[in-house]
C-alpha cells in the first residue's frame, strides 16, 4: 500500500494545488467586477439614452412623469403583495401545532421539515420577493389607469340607467377593477400559501387519524375565504355598473355596448341579490373565529354557488327566451334608443341629421347644368393615389431620394395641391457602407407639387413646385428634410464628417446646424448609445467629434407617440409648407372604451381602405384597439429640419384631454397658439372620419323600430377601381354641397344600401379648419334609384370607345389605370369625374390619357340620354360638354319672360365666341410673361382673367350651330391642351 504521508511512496514530480497567488485573485476579482459593471451598463444604457432623447425634444416631463409613476405602482403593489403572501406564511407557521410523528403522513413531512429548518428565513424572503416583483411588474403597466383615474375630470354627461357621470365609467371604474383584480390575487395566493404551510407544519391534515385541521388554522384559513367573499361581493357591485359598458353582440347593432332588456330585468337584479348572498356568506366566514366550524360558511359558500348558477345565469335566460324573443323589437326599443343616442354623441355625429335628395335633376336645361358643372367642384384629375411614380420618374432626380407611395392633398393658393417630399432613399445609395449610410446621406430635400386639376399636353402634372432645389410658387423655405416618412434609419450629424446636400452641377456638402438630436461629445454618451444601437463604432470611430449629434425616432408618427403616448396616432401624416419651413402635420386623438351604451369599433378594421391594403403605403389607425368614444383632440406638427414637436389642444371641450393635460401639464399648448399661416394648411383627418362614416353606416337612423329591422342600413362600398375589393377611400376634393354658394374644401365618400349597388348616401365634412363649419357633416340620403359607384364604374367599362382604348393600349404595351371616382352633387343629380390614366410598360409613370364623365338623373324616363349618360373624352371640358350634350347643338327657344334677354343669335354667337377666345390667348399671354417675372399678382390676376374667358367660351360655343363653325376652327368649348380647363381653376406652372 503506498504512504499515504508522502515519506515512503514513489519518486517523481508532485502536482501540489494550493490557493490562487494574490495577483490572480486580484485580477479574478477585477474581472468580475467589470463583468458586473459591464452588464449594469447595458442595462443602464437603453435607460440613459431614453432619458437624453426625451431632453433633447424638451419633453423630459413625460420621461419622468412615466417613470415615477411606474416605478411608485411597482413600488407600492409589489410591497403590498409581497406583505400579503409573506405575512399568511409567517401567520400559518406561528399557529403552527406542536409536532408529534404519529402518522406516516406526517413523519414524511417531517423530513422536509427539517430540511427547510435551516433556510426558513431565506425562503420566507425568496418568495416573498418573487411575488412582489411579479406582482410589481403588472401594476407598474396600469400607468395609464392610474393617471386617468388621480386626473380624471367629469364629462358633464350622465348615463341614462345609473345617473353617474360618464368619467365614473372612463376613468373610475377601469382603476376599481385593477384594484379588485389586484385584491382577488393576492387572497387567492396567501390563500394558497397559507394552506400550504398549514399542511407542511401539521395544521392540515390529509390522512392523519383525528380532526383534519387544527382550530388555528381553521380561523387563519377561513378569515382569508372570508375576504374573498367580500372581494366577490364588491365584484358583484361592480358588475351592475360594468353592464352599462358591457359589449355583446346584437344583431341590430353589431357590436353592442350597455344594458338590453334582459341586463336591466334578469341581470341587475341578479347582481345585487348575488351582492347580499355575498356579504352574508363573507360574515358566515368570519364567524368561524368564535364557532370554530365550517359547516354555515360551506353553507353559505354553497347557497352562492348555487344562487351564481340560477339567479346569475338561469333566470336571465328564461327571460331571454319568453319575454324577449316573442317580441324583441317592442321590449328592446328603448335600450336601443339609449344606444343609438349615446353612440352618436360618443363619436361626434350627434349634430349629423340625414338630408333627403332626390337625385333628380333640378335642373332640365342642359347649358345650365354644363355651366353649372364648372363651379361645382375643382375636380382633381391627379390622383395622389397614382401619381407618386411621376413624381419619382420626373423629379426625383437622384437614385436616394424617394416618394411615398401615396401622395398627399392640401391647399396653396385657393387651389387643391398634390404633394410629396423627396425624402431620402437609404436603398438607393451608390454605395453602402457605414460611414454613407450615417454620416453622408443624412437628409432629403425640397417638397415637389403639382395643381391637382390640371396636366400638360402630354398628361403630366403641372408642377408648381419642382427642381433640385425646388422653385416656383413657394419663394424660399428650409428645404432640406431630415425627419419624414421614410426616414427611419439613425444619422449623426454636424461633426467633422461633411453631409452630402445634394447634387446640381456638382456636389455639394453641408454641416446641420439645427439643435435636434443628442450630443455625441462626451464618450459616456457614444458609449450608451453604442450599447443600445449595438453598434461599437459609434464608440470610437473618428467621423464623430466636437458637435456631433445623433437623430433618431425621426418618422413624425413615431416623435409625436414617444412625447404623447397617450394620444392615438391618425396613420396619415401630411407635409405643409408653413412660415418658410416644412412641417409634418399629425392628427392625434383622445379614445376611451368606457363611454357607457356606445358601440365600440375596432379602429384597424374601421380605418381600412383600398389605401391600406396590399403595398400601399397609408397605415391604419392603432390597429386592434377597440374603443367607443373618440376625439380628434390633438393636432401636432413636426419640423422636418430640426424635428421640433409641437402639440396643440384642437378639442377644448374633450375631458379625456384635459385628464391627460392635468396628467402632463404644460406639454399641450392652447389652440390660441395656432398660427394662421399654420390654421391654412390644417385639415379635417382622413381616420376620424373613416370611422365616422362606418358608424353612420347604421347610425344614421335614429328610430329605434327601423334600427331594428335594419331596413335603411347602409355599407361602405368597395373601391371599383382596386382589384383588391377593400371600402373606397374618402377622398379631399373642393366643391358644393348643395344650398352652399361657393366651393369648400371637403372630405367627401358614398354609401351603398347593404346588398345593393346603387347609391344610398352621400357624406362630406367641412374639412378646411379656417372654416366656421369645420368639422359639420353633411349626410345626403339619396331617396331615388340612382347609379351607385361600382355601377358607374361597370357601365364605363363596357362602353365602346373604353373597349377601343384598351385595346390600342394594350397594343401598344400599356396598362390602364383607373384614378379616383370623385362623387359631386350638381343639381339634384349626381356627376361622377374619373381621371383615366396609361402606363407604358417600359415607361415608369403613368400620364393622363382619358377622361370619363357620368351624370346620373333619377327623374328622366328610361331612355333619355341624360338619365344616366357616361362618356370617355380626352379631357375635363370635352367630357363635360359631352355628358350635357351642348357641343355642336342650340338649345330649344324658351318663351320670354319679363326682366329677360332675348336669345342671341347665330351671328353673335359666332362674334362672342372669336371675342372670348382671343381674350383667353390674351389673358394665357399676359400669366406666362408674368410667370417668367415671377410676379405671382399679376399670374394670379392674368389666370383669373383666363378662367373668365373660357367660361365665356364655352357659353357661346355651346350656343352654336354646326353651320356656324369654320372648317378648321376649334370645338366650342375646349381650350387649349396648354392651357387649363373653366372648370379646374388656375395654378402656375413650375418655374
Amino acid at each position: 500500500m503506498p504512504d499515504r504521508g508522502g515519506g515512503g511512496g514513489p519518486s517523481g514530480p508532485r502536482i501540489r494545488v494550493g490557493r490562487p497567488s494574490r495577483r490572480a485573485r486580484t485580477l479574478l476579482m477585477t474581472l468580475g467586477v467589470l463583468a458586473v459593471l459591464a452588464m449594469v451598463f447595458v442595462m443602464f444604457a437603453g435607460f440613459w439614452t431614453d432619458w437624453l432623447w426625451y431632453r433633447s425634444v424638451h419633453y423630459s416631463s413625460v420621461f419622468t412623469t412615466t417613470l415615477w409613476t411606474k416605478i411608485s405602482l411597482f413600488a407600492v403593489f409589489g410591497l403590498l403583495m409581497g406583505l400579503a403572501v409573506g405575512l399568511n406564511i409567517w401567520l400559518a407557521h406561528r399557529l403552527r401545532p406542536p409536532l408529534s410523528a404519529m402518522s406516516l403522513e406526517q413523519q414524511s413531512l417531517d423530513r422536509y421539515r427539517m430540511g427547510l429548518a435551516p433556510y426558513k428565513k431565506w425562503v420566507l424572503l425568496a418568495i416573498t420577493a418573487l411575488v412582489g416583483l411579479i406582482a410589481g411588474a403588472s401594476a407598474s403597466g396600469q400607468w395609464r389607469t392610474w393617471l386617468m383615474w388621480v386626473n380624471g375630470v367629469p364629462f358633464g354627461q350622465k348615463d341614462p340607467q345609473f345617473q353617474l357621470d360618464v368619467a365614473f365609467y372612463a376613468f373610475d371604474l377601469p382603476w376599481y377593477r385593477f384594484l379588485l383584480a389586484f385584491g382577488f390575487a393576492a387572497t387567492i395566493l396567501s390563500l394558497i400559501a397559507a394552506a400550504l404551510t398549514h399542511y407542511l407544519y401539521g395544521g392540515l391534515r390529509i390522512t392523519s387519524p383525528g380532526a383534519r385541521a387544527t382550530a388555528a388554522a381553521t380561523g387563519h384559513l377561513s378569515v382569508l375565504l372570508g375576504v374573498f367573499v367580500t372581494l366577490k361581493a364588491v365584484a358583484y357591485w361592480l358588475d351592475r355598473y360594468g353592464l352599462a359598458v358591457k359589449s355583446s353582440d346584437f344583431k341590430a347593432a353589431g357590436n353592442w355596448t350597455g344594458l338590453r332588456y334582459v341586463d336591466a330585468n334578469a341581470y341587475l337584479p341578479a347582481k345585487t341579490i348575488l351582492f347580499c348572498i355575498a356579504v352574508i356568506c363573507a360574515v358566515l366566514f368570519f364567524a368561524t373565529l368564535w364557532r370554530r366550524t365550517w359547516q354555515l360558511p360551506v353553507i353559505g359558500f354553497g347557497l352562492m354557488v348555487l344562487s351564481a348558477i340560477l339567479i346569475g345565469g338561469l333566470y336571465p335566460a328564461i327571460v331571454q327566451k319568453f319575454q324577449v324573443q316573442p317580441n324583441e323589437q317592442a321590449k328592446e326599443a328603448p335600450y336601443i334608443q339609449k344606444n343609438i343616442d349615446a353612440t352618436r354623441k360618443a363619436y361626434d355625429i350627434d349634430a349629423t341629421e340625414p338630408e333627403n335628395y332626390s337625385g333628380k335633376s333640378t335642373v332640365k336645361a342642359k347649358d345650365q347644368l354644363r355651366t353649372d358643372s364648372d363651379t361645382a367642384a375643382s375636380y382633381r384629375l391627379i390622383d395622389p393615389n397614382i401619381v407618386s411614380p411621376t413624381f419619382q420618374q420626373l423629379e426625383q432626380k437622384r437614385k436616394y431620394y424617394q416618394f411615398p407611395t401615396t401622395l398627399d392633398v392640401d391647399r396653396y393658393k385657393g387651389q387643391d395641391t398634390v404633394v410629396g417630399l423627396r425624402e431620402l432613399n437609404i436603398k438607393g445609395i451608390p454605395k453602402r457602407n457605414w460611414i454613407n449610410d450615417h454620416f453622408t446621406y443624412t437628409h432629403g430635400y425640397g417638397a415637389i407639387m403639382a395643381a391637382g386639376t390640371q396636366t400638360d399636353a402630354n398628361g403630366s402634372p403641372v408642377f408648381t413646385e419642382s427642381g433640385l432645389p425646388t422653385t416656383g410658387q413657394l419663394g424660399p423655405y428650409q428645404q432640406r428634410i431630415y425627419y419624414g416618412e421614410k426616414t427611419d434609419q439613425y444619422s449623426i450629424v454636424g461633426g467633422p464628417q461633411k453631409e452630402l446636400d445634394y447634387e446640381e452641377n456638382g456636389e455639394k456638402t453641408t454641416s446641420y446646424e439645427g439643435k435636434s438630436g443628442v450630443n455625441l461629445s462626451n464618450t459616456f454618451n457614444r458609449a450608451a448609445y453604442a450599447v443600445a444601437f449595438s453598434e461599437p463604432q459609434i464608440l470610437y470611430s473618428g467621423a464623430i467629434g466636437e458637435g456631433s449629434r445623433i437623430l433618431y425616432n425621426r418618422t413624425p408618427k413615431e416623435r409625436v407617440e414617444a412625447v404623447a403616448p397617450w394620444l392615438t396616432i391618425d396613420g396619415d401624416a401630411y407635409p405643409a409648407v408653413v412660415d418658410n419651413k416644412i412641417q409634418w402635420i399629425v392628427d392625434a386623438y383622445t379614445t376611451t372604451n368606457g363611454y357607457p351604451y356606445a358601440s365600440r369599433t375596432t379602429l384597424g378594421e374601421s380605418t381600412a381602405d383600398a389605401l391600406t391594403v396590399g403595398n400601399q403605403q397609408r397605415a391604419v389607425v392603432a390597429q386592434q384597439n377597440q374603443v367607443n368614444y373618440i376625439r380628434n383632440s390633438v393636432k401636432a406638427t413636426v419640423d422636418a429640419y430640426d424635428g421640433t414637436v409641437t402639440l396643440y389642444q384642437w378639442d377644448t371641450e374633450d375631458p379625456v384631454l384635459k385628464t391627460w393635460m392635468k396628467a402632463f401639464p404644460d406639454t399641450v399648448q392652447p389652440r390660441e397658439a395656432i398660427k394662421d399661416s399654420l390654421m391654412q394648411h390644417l385639415r379635417y383627418p382622413q381616420d376620424m372620419f373613416k370611422v365616422q362614416r362606418e358608424l353612420l353606416t347604421r347610425y344614421h337612423v335614429k328610430d329605434p323600430a327601423q334600427f331594428y329591422s335594419g331596413s335603411d342600413a347602409w355599407q361602405v362600398p368597395d373601391d371599383p377601381t382596386n382589384a383588391d375589393r377593400s371600402a373606397v377611400p374618402p377622398y379631399y376634393l373642393s366643391m358644393k354641397m348643395p344650398g352652399d354658394k361657393q366651393q369648400q374644401f371637403s372630405l367627401t365618400t358614398t354609401f351603398t344600401p347593404n346588398g345593393r349597388p346603387n347609391l344610398g348616401g352621400f357624406m362630406a365634412v367641412d374639412a378646411d379648419a379656417g372654416s366656421k363649419d369645420y368639422g359639420r357633416i353633411r349626410l345626403l340620403r339619396v331617396t331615388s334609384d340612382v347609379p351607385g359607384p361600382e355601377q358607374v364604374q361597370n357601365k364605363l367599362n363596357s362602353l365602346p370607345s373604353v373597349a377601343t382604348f384598351v385595346r390600342d393600349m394594350k397594343g401598344a404595351d400599356s396598362d390602364i389605370r383607373y384614378g379616383n371616382l370623385l362623387t359631386v352633387p350638381l343639381d339634384g343629380g349626381f356627376l361622377y369625374v374619373e381621371p383615366v390614366y396609361a402606363q407604358g410598360r417600359n415607361a415608369h409613370y403613368p400620364l393622363l390619357k382619358k377622361v370619363a364623365v357620368s351624370y346620373v338623373d333619377a327623374d328622366q324616363p328610361e331612355g333619355d340620354t341624360t338619365k344616366d349618360t357616361t362618356v370617355f373624352e380626352d379631357n375635363l371640358t370635352e367630357a363635360l360638354n359631352a355628358v350635357f350634350g351642348v357641343e355642336g347643338t342650340t338649345p330649344p327657344q324658351q318663351p320670354e319672360q319679363p326682366g329677360t334677354k332675348p336669345p342671341t343669335t347665330p351671328t353673335t354667337n359666332d362674334a362672342a365666341l372669336k371675342k372670348a377666345i382671343a381674350d383667353a390667348q390674351k389673358a394665357y399671354d399676359d400669366g406666362e410673361a408674368a410667370l417668367q417675372k415671377g410676379d405671382w399678382t399679376a399670374y394670379g390676376k392674368a389666370q383669373e382673367a383666363l378662367q373668365k374667358a373660357l367660361q365665356e367660351a364655352a357659353e357661346a360655343g355651346a350656343k352654336l350651330t354646326p353651320a356656324d363653325q369654320k372648317p378648321g376652327e376649334q370645338k366650342p368649348g375646349a381650350t387649349p391642351s396648354t392651357s387649363p380647363s373653366p372648370s379646374t381653376g388656375a395654378s402656375p406652372p413650375s418655374g
